[in-house]
């Protein structure tokens, strides 16, 4: 230990070493590697050694006498930006929290990094005071702050073209903004290219233009979640808000209603993604929302999206009969049109002729007749279906059925040789049957024409790279939690972390379904007009299992986390 001592790394080395995290080999080869690199410390026995970060952050808080953040006293809105040069924080990787008392708090993760509160302080002049975070927390924060506030005052011009390149849209928007050149400013442009880039690269679903009275905001949604991606000068709201109607081909000109457009985009190797617009008029101007539309992801495949065996096999069985219906439920953002999509493309085959009327059409695919609801000239989801009926239609997606009209029409095809896809707004799959019945449909229609009811959820995936077994939960928690004890006896149960791979511990979304067969008994059942309890009790007698219970499965796969079980599913 010897050339240990030697250096100014002592205090954590020697705190690893005498409480047996560390031998004194892997001491002296961690000191050697890192000497005279102010900082390096904590990252090489992280990435290096393979060491717990929060363990080596509780150590380092020992060695050094520097207290421990709390990080639930810890939120992005709350951090001044305008305290230190955001280049020191890239530098250093160190971020300040507050100004106290003529004192900056800085968060650290490595306690050696002597260089960097003294070059804050130098910067500033005002002192400085080290709070210690774990060492993979601390960078994701500092990362979510970045994305948040590096655009705080940004000069618009300096956006590389070259970024951009991959960039084409369609012929119809070209024309529009030759026409509008006023607004065609390449700042601005470049500008929005560039944030549509960043929200397809981040996996985004939509994306939020947020005016306010003195701040304008950009608002990715995530993995289902809303999180703040920039923050661009409110002095450019407006210019910003023209930009992107123009480009929907709305009217720039027209603020007081709200406004529905579309934009088409053209990535690299002909990927094209489609955007549904929306401009809503508020306090402060129009605040514009984008829903990202892939039409890749309505071809992942139905092995990705979550079914356990017992479902996907229910699903397959009713896409294989040649009339009946399958209704998907949920609320917005479920999953549900993925889940359609998805049977589509097993259906879409060049002997079937399919086709769909929706409001909007998300997802355009190669061999199906989509038809978009147009209200102004009479074309609704009724009128719609009574075209296909005279089309020979083999199969029939209806986008939504919101009333009797339209659910008539689509059981009277269900039960005339079509089978048919669609969707309603309901909790549950049992629920579903209320609500139909509640609008008027017989009951004897429902019992001979529904074949399947799918009620669906998206949760968060947990981080492959990051997850880990927490600390041991008692039996008795997890029973009442709704696990069974031999579901217990193989469990896998895993908890957010979060590192630079991730969202907070999350990466990506995966399904979490109910799916009820509609068998004989239960049919039976809807014939009586039972209740959803009714149906649900004759249901787990087959087997069935509902969606806390379809949640609780994919946790003890160490797929989802606790938290997200509670936040999809009611106990």
């Amino acid at each position: 230990m010897n050339e240990i001592a030697k250096t100014p790394l002592n205090a954590l080395i020697r705190k690893l070493v005498l409480d047996g995290v560390i031998t004194k080999e892997e001491a002296h080869d961690a000191s050697i590697a890192t000497l005279g690199q102010r900082g390096a410390l904590v990252r090489y026995l992280i990435e290096e050694m393979g060491l717990n970060d929060e363990l080596i952050a509780q150590k380092a808080s020992t060695a050094f006498g520097i207290p421990l953040f709390d990080l639930e006293n810890l939120h992005l809105d709350s951090i001044p930006n305008n305290l230190v040069d955001q280049e020191l924080v890239k530098r250093h990787r160190v971020l300040p929290l507050s100004l106290i008392d003529d004192k900056i708090c800085v968060a650290i993760a490595d306690p050696t990094n002597l260089n960097a509160l003294n070059d804050i302080k130098f910067h500033t002049d005002i002192r400085t005071e080290a709070v210690l975070l774990p060492f993979k927390k601390l960078d994701h924060i500092i990362n979510d702050w970045l994305k948040i506030n590096d655009n705080v005052g940004i000069d618009l011009g300096e956006i590389e073209q070259a970024e951009l390149d991959e960039l084409a849209f369609s012929d119809a928007t070209t024309e529009i903004d030759k026409e509008n050149s006023a607004i065609d400013e390449a700042p601005i442009v470049r500008f929005v290219n560039k944030v549509l880039i960043d929200a397809i690269k981040e996996g985004a679903s939509d994306i939020h233009f947020e005016p306010y009275e003195k701040d304008f905001r950009v608002r990715f949604r995530t993995d289902g979640m809303l999180r703040e991606a920039l923050r661009p000068p409110r002095k450019l709201a407006a210019r910003l808000t023209a930009r992107l109607k123009v480009m929907a081909k709305l009217d720039i000109s027209e603020r007081r209603i709200p406004q529905d457009g579309r934009i088409k985009m053209t990535l690299a190797g002909n990927r094209e993604i489609d955007f549904r617009v929306n401009s809503l008029p508020t306090l402060y101007g129009e605040k514009v929302v984008l829903r990202i539309l892939d039409a890749s992801n309505a071809t992942i495949g139905i092995d990705a999206l979550g079914y356990m065996d017992q479902q996907r096999k229910m699903y397959l069985d009713a896409l294989s009969r040649p009339q009946g219906m399958i209704l998907v439920t949920g609320p917005t953002g479920s999953g549900k049109t993925m889940s359609l999509y998805t049977g589509l493309d097993i259906l879409n085959l060049p002997e079937r002729n399919i086709s769909t009327v929706e409001d909007p059409v998300e997802i355009n695919m190669t061999g199906i007749n989509q038809v978009h609801v147009n209200q102004k000239v009479g074309l609704g989801f009724a009128e719609a279906l009574r075209s296909f009926l005279r089309q020979d239609p083999d199969v029939i997606m209806v986008g939504e059925i919101r009333d009797l009209e339209t659910a008539e029409i689509a059981i009277k095809a269900a039960q005339t040789g079509h089978l048919v896809l669609s969707t309603l707004h309901t909790n549950n799959a049992a629920e579903t049957i209320t609500r139909l019945l509640n609008m008027g449909v017989p009951s004897y229609n429902l019992a001979t024409s529904v074949d399947l009811i799918i009620a669906q959820r998206l949760a968060r995936r947990l981080c492959s790279d990051c997850s880990v077994s927490p600390k041991e939960i008692p039996t008795k928690s997890l029973l009442d939690f709704g696990f069974t004890e031999e579901a217990l006896f193989s469990a896998n149960i895993k908890v957010a972390v979060g590192c630079r791979n991730c969202t907070d511990g999350y990466k990506g979304r995966i399904g979490v379904f109910e799916v009820l067969r509609i068998s004989p008994s239960i049919s039976k059942l809807i014939m009586e007009s039972a209740n959803s309890i009714a149906i649900y009790e004759q249901a787990r007698k087959e087997g069935f299992y509902d969606l806390r219970q379809s949640a609780l499965v994919k946790a003890a796969m160490g797929l989802i986390s606790l938290e997200e079980v509670n936040r999809i599913t009611i106990e």
